[in-house]
């Protein structure tokens, strides 16, 4: 068998060479792929896999592996041809052949929890090289409380072009560098292409001086030249921040005729162009078929840090009872008793607090006593109440904290909340309501890769007042509930403020979006022995079967729903009132449960946002009370009125629906 550590240029240039005819037949065989960078990246990989990755495909979740994202996921089958050649579980050259197929372990692009290997779920430009900021600044943290020999490695992003014209990677790069995150090596497929043809048809930058500029080390590399890239890796290693490697590649490289043109980005190469690359390249093998010394080649690859992940594996069983108490302490999770205390004052003390308030008085209560819960906010700390007295922060020479500041920066904190997520702590991050439009990509992605991070997302109505339409979220409530796997939570006291916090500390496959007030509510629950959260919707007070009308409300819309049942009912008409805090887990209850709930008599929707998504629990003859424009500037108590979202509105229209 070869050893990687021996094998002559020549043949880590076939090694290469496998990648490259792996990934274009594999991408022919579909009729669908982009076959030009696993052409042009083919050397980049083999080196970085033979000489400098440190990994285990026995166990590909190993914690102390080296990190590998591909941030350009359009290059797919360049990662599953390595994975492949490293017999990663599952990935087998049938894989290769069913590439882009229903029930295959090769999609289209890479998906975290889908296939042995990947670190986290790319194709949205850019969100790979933001994501991978937050895992290694995972590790960074991880490492400074177990210590570097139990964490100790390397995120590596492989990027291009596209992936530097996203917005949310100078936001990266920019966190990044101040973060000084030295354990991020990135390598820039630096072949000038994109679809539409060269970059010199929309942009002009020098990616090297823009990295620079934010304090990375940065390096131009030949992406072709197996000892200049070896070169520049092992310079990668000791460097005191974050590294770019730009290698300079051809797109398509081998390809007579397609080979620097955009035509090989994104269609495959043809059978006549893919036989004109065997002879270029002297490949002189079929499809699929790899050589043995090749394959042995890679398998030795794949074992070169066998004995190391034994020896730490090993270490790890003997670390004395205080360092095992550490790791212990970190996996620290979440205990519903946590909060009971903090409930019982609430209840006792009924404050009239506004929610975002309240969730910052949860934040006092288990920031201290659950080790893997990191905050955050974009810029927004005083305004979202994402900080308590008990956090640290994070900083590029304070690894050991619980706390980052990502400046405004709110798509590069979403994905980095989910590198985070990923790397194996529960981050959450605030910012206004309004500006989930600004990392709704990363929230999608979350959603996507099950990972359950939470969005406190404050001054959730035109309840914000002053700052007017810009800032006033009307559309967005709909907008987050009609993604998939998003709990959408609104809480209308303090109450539901707790009991949404421990739905999205012990959600395990979910993010939670919490929709928190900038105003002051009162207290409406007088019981907190179950989690009626839980429930997504469920009757406030005593009326229920008898009711004539429903008032469904979320949030701080539920106050006046209250305060409108007790006048209708001076008035002999019985109202029902439902809190509603979270319309995808009331969904996800029993007929019997929801057909109780909503009950039968008329109903009003109160809701300070757009009507979308209210439809489903109303009739045509039910009203709803809420935004139909873009809100305005001015105190919040007029903006109600303004807008005829006030307790006389549901008080008259409720009478207009009785013939009162």
């Amino acid at each position: 068998m070869f050893s990687s550590t021996t094998l002559p240029a020549t043949t880590l240039s076939d090694c290469a060479h496998a990648l490259r005819f792996l990934s274009i037949d594999a991408v022919e065989k579909a009729k669908s792929g982009h076959p030009g960078m696993p052409l042009g990246m083919a050397d980049v990989m083999t080196v970085l896999f033979h000489k400098f990755l440190t990994f285990h495909p026995a166990n590909p979740t190993w914690a102390n592996r080296d990190r590998f994202v591909l941030s350009a996921g359009h290059g797919s089958m360049l990662l599953y041809s390595a994975l492949c050649l490293c017999d990663y579980p599952g990935m087998s050259i049938d894989e290769l052949k069913n590439f882009r197929q229903w029930g295959s372990l090769t999609p289209g692009h890479p998906e975290y929890g889908h296939t042995p290997g990947i670190e986290t779920t790319t194709g949205p430009l850019g969100q790979g090289i933001a994501t991978a900021v937050g895992l290694a600044l995972g590790e960074s943290i991880m490492s400074s409380r177990l210590g570097n020999d139990i964490i100790d490695h390397k995120t590596y992003v492989m990027c291009g072009d596209g992936d530097l014209m996203e917005g949310v990677s100078q936001e990266a790069i920019s966190l990044a560098g101040h973060l000084n995150l030295k354990n991020l090596i990135v390598l820039f497929d630096d072949n000038g292409i994109t679809i539409d043809g060269k970059t010199d048809l929309s942009t002009r930058d020098d990616p090297l001086m823009r990295f620079k500029a934010s304090g990375w080390h940065v390096r131009a590399v030949d992406g072709h030249n197996l000892d200049d890239i070896q070169k520049a890796l092992t310079w990668a290693q000791t460097n005191d921040a974050p590294t770019l490697l730009a290698c300079k590649t051809t797109i398509g490289f081998g390809a007579p005729t397609k080979a620097n043109t955009s035509s090989c980005h994104g269609s495959p190469l043809g059978m006549d162009e893919i036989m004109h690359t065997r002879e270029a390249l002297k490949w002189s093998y079929d499809p699929f078929d790899i050589p043995p010394p090749i394959r042995y080649a890679w398998m030795a690859a794949a074992n070169r840090h066998k004995v190391t992940y034994e020896l730490w594996q090993s270490n790890l069983r003997l670390l004395p009872a205080d360092r095992k108490a550490l790791i212990e302490q970190q996996e620290q999770t979440f205990n519903p008793d946590m909060l009971n205390t903090l409930k019982q004052h609430l209840l006792t003390d009924k404050p009239n607090q506004a929610t975002r308030v309240l969730s910052q008085r949860v934040l006092d209560v288990l920031v201290p006593k659950i080790p893997f819960l990191i905050g955050g906010s974009a810029d927004l700390t005083a305004s979202n109440n994402t900080k308590t007295n008990k956090h640290t922060t994070v900083d590029a020479i304070h690894r050991d904290g619980n706390y980052v500041n990502y400046g405004v920066r709110e798509h590069a904190m979403a994905a980095a909340m989910n590198g985070l997520s990923l790397y194996g702590f529960r981050p959450y991050g605030g910012t206004f309501l309004v500006f989930s439009d600004y990392l709704r990509p990363s929230l999608r992605l979350s959603a996507l890769m099950k990972q359950p991070v939470i969005y406190v997302l404050t001054h959730d109505s035109i309840g914000l007042g002053e700052d007017g339409p810009t800032h006033q979220p009307v559309e967005h409530l709909a907008a987050l509930r009609c993604m998939p796997n998003v709990h959408v939570f609104r809480p209308a006291d303090g109450i539901e403020t707790a009991e949404c916090w421990e739905l999205a500390l012990t959600s395990t496959e979910t993010p939670s979006v919490l929709a928190l007030t900038r105003q002051n509510l009162p207290t409406l629950r007088a019981t907190a022995d179950v989690n009626l959260t839980a429930f997504g919707g469920y009757i406030l007070g005593d009326i229920d079967a008898d009711r004539q009308i429903t008032l469904i409300a979320t949030g701080s819309e539920v106050s006046l729903a209250v305060e409108a049942q007790t006048e209708l009912l001076t008035n002999n008409i019985r109202a029902a009132v439902v809190s509603m805090p979270c319309f995808e887990l009331f969904d996800k209850q029993a007929e019997a449960y929801k057909q109780r709930i909503l009950g039968k008599a008329p109903i009003i929707a109160i809701e300070a946002g757009v009507e979308f998504g209210w439809g489903k629990y109303l009739k045509a003859t039910d009203i709803f009370i809420g935004m139909r424009d873009f809100g305005a500037s001015a105190p919040a108590p007029i903006l109600f009125e303004k807008f005829g979202i006030t307790r006389q509105a549901i008080v008259n229209t409720a009478k207009r629906m009785m013939n009162v």
